[in-house]
């Protein structure tokens, strides 16, 4: 999908040269691309090591060349996307393990002897920059909270950031520790056993990117947001969803509005809706003019 999708996103930017004048869409498509080529080069290593494991032709120091590319270019897209104000997940963590890719592709093909232990140090020292991260996201959010200053909105944001960075970095580092002690053999557990806090942790990061906003509009095309686009796609569900609820709503401000409504006067003529004034003289007056009051647009 990430190749179909920057294809067919390059086919509409080499076609429509007056889009690429459009704000900021030059950074969006320049941003595709790296991402795009960040993907390409994580598949051509997973078919390497499907291919390894399955004929074992070659060295692990060749199946591993494609990270020893990505972390280099993932160090350029981490600059090029602190200059342009860009969100940057996967290019922080594939410039911040170059080290460890090469520790275990020499530890597969054994030049190394160390134990999985001591292979994976540097992975360690990332992890520990992890928790750090997520213990001032737990200060932070109890500052936060018995702070009267803040909004309870901004409250509610930062424990719910903190809780969310929380369990994922839990789980992943209880996913590594189990991991390399079942490498060295101090554990018998399986694999699967072993992997289940990851599948937790992926879990819980696969929630937690659902409800963030922003995006890169030039994915197939688009050229706008997705949901925009979908309502566009499907009218129904402009139908169906431009409808507004308001769920605090409750019986005391109904009982209100009703109050606050006069009622009508009780006159048995067929004027119910018209007050005319008949003076002594007999000359008719009619009903004054009704106020007319425009929206603005």
């Amino acid at each position: 999908m990430v190749v179909l999708g920057a294809c067919v996103g390059t086919g509409v930017w080499a076609h429509n040269p007056r889009y690429r004048a459009e704000g900021e869409m030059c950074v969006e498509f320049k941003a595709m691309l790296i991402a795009a080529g960040i993907h390409v080069l994580l598949l051509i290593f997973e078919v390497l090591v499907c291919d390894r494991i399955e004929r074992g032709s070659y060295v692990w120091l060749l199946v591993f060349m494609p990270l020893f590319f990505v972390s280099p270019l993932s160090v350029a897209a981490c600059v090029w996307g602190f200059r342009h104000d860009r969100s940057l997940e996967l290019e922080i963590m594939c410039s911040a393990n170059i080290l460890q890719f090469i520790f275990i592709a020499l530890r597969l093909d054994k030049i190394i002897s160390w134990s999985w232990l001591v292979v994976c140090v540097p992975l360690w020292i990332l992890m520990s920059f992890l928790c750090l991260v997520v213990l001032y996201y737990i200060i932070c959010s109890m500052l936060f909270l018995h702070s009267v200053d803040m909004v309870t909105e901004q409250r509610r944001t930062y424990v719910t950031m903190a809780l969310r960075w929380m369990a994922i970095v839990v789980h992943l580092l209880i996913f590594e520790v189990l991991l390399v002690h079942k490498l060295d053999g101090h554990n018998k557990l399986s694999f699967v056993s072993v992997f289940v806090p990851l599948w937790i942790s992926l879990v819980i990061l696969l929630a937690s990117t659902l409800g963030l906003k922003g995006g890169n509009h030039w994915w197939f095309g688009i050229r706008k947001d997705f949901c925009h686009f979908l309502l566009k796609l499907l009218p129904f569900l402009r139908e169906y969803g431009n409808i507004s609820h308001n769920l605090q709503r409750d019986d005391s401000e109904a009982l209100e509005e009703m109050a606050a409504i006069p009622e009508p006067q009780k006159n048995t003529s067929m004027f119910l809706h018209k007050e005319v004034n008949v003076p002594s003289s007999g000359k008719y007056f009619g009903p004054p003019p009704k106020l007319s009051i425009d929206m603005p647009d």
